[in-house]
């Protein structure tokens, strides 16, 4: 549990669920050096410095994300060493303490469980599900509301062919190899994936859209779950134009990223009747990831990770944390020691997109 002067120290390792706002983020990952940008991961563990814990507290990050890209509930875990002496701060303490010194309005701590010392936050997580919420009906960009900004994608189209969508969608469930989805040059060991569900919804009305443009204006979810999903990390944005499909809408900064996002920009595609149902099962059987219509990608401040699971755990609710403030992560109430936690670790490790 130490050595030298941190001799009898105890080292306690947490699991924390935290949300996010990306807009202001270079992704969740810290940036380390002098560079300007900043993640979310960065004020985390500024947070933590006023734990006091014998050795520097660091975040592993179970789900990685873009620069733009938002999470309802993300993950990760921590350990925290206190003075010889000096009990486990109990898992309520540790949540009150990151939130009173975290130093950005946009990151929020949720919930924190102690677990055993041999859990990982990544390695241990047997399912992640995304959302990306998309806007139609909206010509130009000043036509949605301020308060949607940086929350979905904004379409000129007032029509989507959801029912294409869906089938397209299926092409994609199961196992696959799926380079076509990926960024050139991804470092990912495997390229192979099981995506669990892929659904297209419409959105209830926002209550932040006026009733006299309800009307033009409707929102659609696309949601994706897998175990883990491909992801290239990108420190910077290219400014791409959007030249491929009628109504597409003002696509903002892009990244170079995720699975989640060259998905979601093929399926808008099929949408807008660009590409038909049967061309995404080409793509996808391509496996080239610069095929002429592989280079789409969502802009990332529609994307949201909505959660993370652990078998055994659950995750916590991501639409409303308040509800599960008595409960751990799967339901039930929550233990008082680690050793009543239970994962599931049998799984292969995920490479590329957490």
């Amino acid at each position: 549990m130490g050595s030298g002067w941190a001799a009898g120290s105890v080292r306690a390792r947490y699991l924390v669920y935290f949300q996010y706002l990306g807009t202001d983020f270079n992704g969740v990952a810290a940036v380390r050096g002098a560079q300007r940008a900043v993640g979310v991961q960065n004020y985390l563990e500024e947070a933590a410095e006023r734990l006091k814990s014998v050795v520097p507290v660091k975040f592993i990050i179970s789900s990685r994300t873009d620069a733009g890209v938002h999470a309802l509930s993300n993950a990760a875990h921590l350990d925290v060493q206190r003075r010889s002496g000096q009990p486990p701060f109990s898992p309520e303490v540790l949540t009150q303490a990151l939130n009173t010194h975290l130093r950005h309005p946009a990151i929020r701590v949720l919930q924190a469980f102690r677990v055993p010392s041999d859990f990982h936050a990544r390695y241990a997580a047997t399912s992640r599900t995304y959302l990306y919420r998309l806007a139609t009906g909206c010509p130009r960009p000043d036509q949605l509301p301020v308060f949607e900004r940086n929350r979905c994608w904004a379409l000129r189209a007032d029509y989507l062919d959801v029912a294409a969508m869906r089938e397209a969608a299926q092409h994609l469930l199961g196992t696959h190899d799926f380079s076509a989805f990926q960024s050139a040059g991804s470092p990912s060991t495997s390229s192979v994936r099981t995506l669990r569900r892929a659904s297209v919804s419409p959105d209830p009305a926002s209550p932040f859209v006026l009733p006299q443009e309800s009307r033009r204006l409707r929102f659609w979810t696309l949601e994706f779950e897998s175990q883990s999903f491909l992801y290239r990390q990108v420190d910077s944005v290219l400014r791409l134009s959007w030249g491929w499909g009628r109504g597409l809408g003002h696509c903002g900064s892009l990244g170079l990223g995720s699975q989640v996002r060259r998905m979601t920009a093929i399926l808008v595609a099929v949408g807008l009747g660009t590409l038909t149902p049967t061309e995404v099962k080409v793509i996808l059987e391509s496996r080239d990831p610069l095929g002429k219509h592989q280079t789409r990608v969502a802009p990332a401040h529609g994307l949201f990770l909505k959660s993370v699971l652990y078998g055994g755990l659950g995750d916590l609710a991501a639409g409303n944390p308040a509800q599960q403030e008595s409960q751990d992560p799967g339901g039930r109430e929550a233990p008082g020691q680690p050793e009543d936690l239970r994962w599931e670790t049998s799984g292969p490790k995920a490479g590329g997109l957490d």
